[in-house]
């Protein structure tokens, strides 16, 4: 009875009521879909970083990361990879040669991160071959054919089949120079990585610094699930003991931050949005309690006790959190759904993203545990936001309760 009754008194101002529900819905579909929003750029910026730039795990002898030093190499690369491929989960793995230095065009030059990879296993641990928008990847055949950046290209003032000579140290310390043709242009989502990183055949660095062809500076695995990085770089470490085996989180801080610290910031956006309904809530609820002292009173004087009336300002309260709670619930859920499929464009905000490495176009992302804990704080909400009005209706004393007019 006192459910119904309670359910029955959220209704008598359906205005105030309609508010405060309204109040209650914007906030928590504005929580769940900005978290939703969040972690689809983050999904996005992590997928990136696997998929073009590093993949799950590499491979390096101990120092190259630190140092980047072209006599820090390993001898029997191709060894390595075999036994790696055989792993389960790993998808690809593919050997590079890894050299920062200069290339050149007949306009300008600049620093850049040289690689060398095989094509065939090249396409399989990057998704770079997807992203060129002028030319064609790197192919076997063809004189010394190389693929950059769209920035990049700008940059050196060059377009496709233009040649850039590409100076590096040889194994004898000697420097040495090549002329390459670019034989592919692409763009990604990351306009810094797009301007300092070439690659070119691995066979073809091979041949300009004198490199046996089993040796390689780096090793790079792709795996099927991104959870099983950890798992997998410690089973790759037991097995080369010797090596330092690194995966995506520790090759990229601005990755492991992401993973690490955006729950921790959207669990507090979630209580800041939280505590700021609870406040409007409960000074609507103390004013509800002020206009009926009378009625209260009356309630209490023909023999409802003052646990009944505690109880039925809760319910109230709790009534509309919920009712406001489940609509935005399920507006952030269909508004998340929407745009997770049909995605979210930032068009005037491109090139400011892709300074920083985002994408423009965002995939909200909605999961299970975001729900559940979104429903979880509404009804905490609901139940905190009731404690102090009902308490105040608690205190009432029921002879001068009557008597207020």
């Amino acid at each position: 009875m006192i459910s119904s009754f309670a359910w029955q008194n959220v209704w008598r101002n359906k205005i105030r009521s309609a508010v405060i529900i309204t109040a209650v819905a914007l906030g928590t579909f504005a929580g769940i879909f900005t978290i939703a929003f969040t972690n689809g750029m983050v999904n996005d910026r992590i997928r990136v970083i696997i998929r073009t730039e590093l993949s799950h795990i590499q491979i390096h002898q101990p120092g190259f990361v630190d140092n980047n030093d072209f006599t820090i190499r390993m001898s029997n690369a191709d060894s390595i990879l075999k036994k790696i491929k055989k792993l389960p989960h790993v998808m690809a793995a593919g050997k590079r040669i890894v050299i920062n230095s200069m290339v050149a065009s007949a306009e300008t030059s600049t620093g850049v991160k040289i690689t060398g990879i095989d094509p065939a296993d090249g396409i399989k641990v990057s998704d770079l071959n997807s992203k060129l928008i002028n030319g064609k990847f790197l192919e076997e055949t063809g004189k010394n054919p190389v693929v950059i950046g769209e920035k990049l290209a700008t940059k050196l003032k060059i377009g496709l089949r233009n040649k850039v000579v590409i100076t590096v140290q040889d194994v004898n310390k000697n420097i040495v120079a090549g002329a390459f043709r670019v034989a592919g242009i692409f763009r990604t989502d990351n306009l810094m990585f797009d301007e300092s990183t070439i690659f070119v055949r691995n066979s073809d660095l091979v041949k300009l610094t004198g490199l046996g062809p089993g040796e390689a500076h780096e090793i790079a695995v792709l795996l099927d699930n991104n959870e099983l990085s950890e798992k997998t770089r410690n089973t790759i470490s037991a097995m080369f003991p010797r090596l330092d085996v690194k995966d995506w989180q520790k090759l990229s801080p601005e990755a492991g931050y992401l993973v690490s610290a955006m729950g921790q910031y959207m669990f507090i956006f979630i209580i800041i949005i939280m505590l700021a309904l609870c406040f409007g809530i409960i000074n609507t609820m103390l004013m509800v309690v002020l206009e009926r002292v009378h009625e209260l009173g009356m309630l209490m004087a023909i023999g409802m006790d003052k646990i009944k009336v505690f109880t039925m300002i809760v319910l109230e309260t709790v009534y509309l959190s919920l009712t406001g709670g489940a609509l935005g619930i399920a507006l952030g859920y269909g508004a998340s759904t929407y745009f997770a499929r049909n995605g979210i464009d930032l068009y005037f905000w491109k090139e400011a993203y892709a300074e920083i490495g985002y994408s423009s176009i965002v995939y909200p992302v909605i999961d299970a545990f975001t729900m559940v804990y979104t429903s979880v704080m509404v009804v905490l909400m609901g139940i905190i936001s009731a404690l102090y009005p009902a308490y105040k209706a608690l205190r009432l004393n029921p002879t001068q309760a009557i008597q207020t007019e």
